[in-house]
């Protein structure tokens, strides 16, 4: 190992030692999601597979 990935090592445990508390408090108290939420999010995902769909057809 040379001192970059050694370096690169460290810098990414550091993150998750900073971000991983922070990470888990927001999902504790972050708000419940709605099934209109969840229509929200499926209706362009559906779009999305769709035109992925045509887009092999096409190919």
């Amino acid at each position: 190992m040379d001192w970059m990935q050694i370096g690169s090592a460290l810098a990414l445990i550091m993150f998750l030692i900073i971000l991983f508390p922070k990470a888990l408090e927001m999902m504790k108290n972050s708000p419940k999601a709605t099934s209109s939420d969840w229509k929200a999010v499926i209706v362009p995902l559906i779009i999305i597979i769709l035109f992925i769909m045509l887009l092999i057809k096409l190919v």
